[in-house]
């Protein structure tokens, strides 16, 4: 038998994919028993956290086993199997042991170094024992896992890597500031009554919030929370619990919420929210939609573009979204180019209040000897230099015509008195450009002249009055409640991109080698325990020899006393385990080396040994074992 993983996480599913896939509890449970009873599994175990899915069994074929899990996951997921098969990853045998130690060790979390994973593990182990699907491979394993992740957050400063999932939001709520001072007096309401609800509220408690509000489906589980912070010796804190249809009323008196149910669906709608700040903003903006910039949604009632009326918002129509006043909009509308792509040229702008222009030296094109035309200084125009378009700005189609022409025939290559020492031109890597500014001179009836985008005004953002950490998978908060003023929503996808730019600590190293150094001694353990069976009953075997020889003796020897025949016995006995004692040695330090399972095929070939043996002795020392375990966690451990 051999241990395969089959799962999808964080770091390989977007979290839409998650979301839909997570597992509630019946669910877990069925899927155990279905593992099980599938042909290639024997044992089963599922870890299911709010970024991952992981399902691990023993199974006799790989390939058998790969298809199994991943059909199974897809059917109890309710993901259908060609969408979830891209996200899924498998893991087998010594990779699959390196993957769960890693993941005891918080190296594979979203915030890398959490701790919350161990608690995590543990109830997958003891759900498996409850419903008898974890036998010793992973009874073993998962124990092993727990021993591994409490040694490197003991042994090594991996905690100063990382943190929980509730301290890095509530960070990424502070936006980088120190959370104590940010919580310090915030009335907080925190939604579910959960592990992770509950660290929530230990934590906001301990970060020095005024009040914590408890909203649970299970009025008992909240009252239970609520009594327990209140209580603490430790936590200076007013809590208390409300029913579940209360929190859009605790919502507005609330300064941050913290959510994390079991709940298929949305928990808070933007609506909500919304109502729960209305008349709280006071700022520019206050109760429209923001975009993910800042800026007020475009289709928000009464939303306004830097305050320019509609006539100024249409004035940028066909000039690239360039913002320009509403008089010249009005005097001189704009034209787009269908053969560049470039904004037509606005009427005549020589008013005394226009800007004034500043004389580049002039171009030396119209000194080159046939050229047709006298090109004067250009006019300065923001954005261009006095190459390229520059030079014919505002020039007509038929003199652009013979500009053209002369391009096409003009010695090269050409110089602009533009720089110290004049700058080197070819035409003729132009014509392209001049060809296109011919056509749209064609069409208008001039050169357009290119402006920058004016600079657009953003309205500030308001200050946020409500802080949103939403923890649960599939998500609690309507993701577009961050769009609302005076809102910030921090959620499992924002965690995804805001820890993969967080520092790694130098712990993390000694981490993995303290994993590759467990996975190493695990696999050796676990090589060597698979040939002791096969040991033992070729022990066994030659003991049985030595007990026939012995009774053949005495049929031979009547008269022989007790005395000789002890001695001639223990002598026979020794002689069989000196020989025996070198290759069984040796036999278990071959197997417990990588590739050492077929020693133990190779013994029962060589000495002829009957399988049914090696498998009774297998069974006779889980029996053991279970008898010398602690009584609860023997009648957990489940078929083999």
């Amino acid at each position: 038998m051999s241990l395969l993983v089959v799962g999808l996480s964080h770091r390989s599913a977007p979290v839409s994919v998650l979301e839909r896939a997570t597992l509630h509890a019946d669910a877990q449970m069925k899927l155990l028993q279905d593992t099980v009873a599938a042909e290639p599994a024997t044992e089963a175990a599922v870890l299911a956290t709010c970024n991952r899915i992981e399902l691990y069994a023993d199974v006799d074929k790989f390939h058998a086993g790969v298809a199994e899990l991943s059909t199974l996951l897809a059917q109890h997921s309710g993901v259908g199997l060609e969408e979830l098969t891209p996200y899924l990853y498998v893991h087998y045998e010594d990779r699959a042991v390196h993957h769960l130690f890693s993941v005891a060790c918080g190296l594979d979390s979203m915030v890398v170094g959490e701790g919350q994973i161990l608690g995590q593990m543990k109830d997958s182990l003891a759900k498996a024992q409850d419903l008898h699907t974890a036998g010793r491979l992973l009874n073993d394993l998962f124990q092993q896992a727990l021993r591994v992740g409490k040694r490197a957050h003991s042994e090594t400063g991996i905690d100063r890597a990382g943190q929980s999932l509730v301290t890095f939001g509530l960070e990424q709520l502070a936006a980088g500031g120190d959370v104590q001072d940010w919580a310090r007096g915030k009335r907080a309401l925190v939604i579910g009554a959960g592990s992770m609800s509950s660290l929530a509220a230990a934590t906001l408690a301990r970060a020095g919030v005024a009040e914590i509000v408890i909203a649970n489906r299970t009025a008992d589980r909240a009252q239970r929370l609520a009594q327990i912070l209140t209580e603490a010796p430790d936590l200076d804190v007013l809590a208390r619990a409300v029913p579940m249809d209360s929190v859009p009323y605790e919502l507005t008196r609330a300064d941050v919420a913290v959510s994390c149910t079991g709940a298929t669906g949305l928990v808070l709608l933007t609506e909500t929210v919304a109502e729960a700040v209305a008349g709280r903003v006071a700022a520019p903006g206050a109760g429209l939609p923001f975009g993910v910039d800042g800026v007020p949604a475009a289709d928000a009632p009464g939303a306004t573009d830097g305050g320019l009326s509609s006539a100024g918002r249409t004035a940028g129509a066909g000039s690239g979204g360039t913002a320009v006043s509403a008089a010249s909009a009005v005097s001189a509308p704009s034209v787009s180019s269908p053969a560049t792509g470039l904004p037509a040229a606005s009427g005549e702008t020589g008013s005394s209040g226009a800007s004034a222009t500043h004389e580049l030296p002039p171009t030396s094109l119209g000194a080159e000897d046939g050229c047709p035309l006298d090109l004067p200084a250009v006019p300065a125009t923001a954005g261009f230099s006095v190459l390229g378009e520059a030079a014919v700005v505002g020039m007509g189609a038929a003199e652009l015509e013979q500009h053209a022409a002369w391009v096409d025939n003009a010695p090269r290559p050409q110089t602009s008195a533009s720089g110290p020492q004049g700058l080197v031109l070819d035409p003729a890597e132009d014509a392209d450009a001049i060809a296109a500014l011919a056509a749209t001179a064609a069409l208008v009836g001039r050169i357009p002249e290119r402006r920058k985008p004016e600079p657009v005004v953003e309205p500030p953002r308001p200050a946020p009055v409500l802080f949103l950490l939403d923890l649960a998978m599939p998500r609690d908060i309507d993701a577009g409640a961050h769009r609302l003023a005076g809102v910030r929503l921090v959620d499992i996808e924002s965690l995804a991109e805001a820890s993969a730019d967080a520092p790694m600590a130098a712990d993390v190293d000694e981490v993995r080698r303290i994993v590759s150094d467990e996975v190493e001694a695990f696999g050796a353990a676990l090589r060597a325990a698979h040939i002791t069976p096969t040991v033992v009953a070729l022990r066994t075997m030659a003991a049985d020899v030595v007990a026939g020889e012995i009774a053949r003796l005495e049929g031979r020897l009547p008269s022989l006393d007790d005395k000789h025949r002890a001695e001639i016995t223990q002598t026979v006995k020794r002689v069989v385990d000196k020989l025996l004692h070198a290759p069984t040695v040796r036999v278990k330090q071959l197997a417990a080396e990588p590739g050492g399972a077929g020693y133990a095929d190779a013994l029962r070939t060589l000495f002829d040994l009957d399988q049914e043996t090696v498998a009774s002795v297998s069974r006779a020392e889980r029996a053991d074992e279970g008898a010398d375990d602690d009584p609860q966690y023997s009648k957990n451990r489940g078929p083999a």
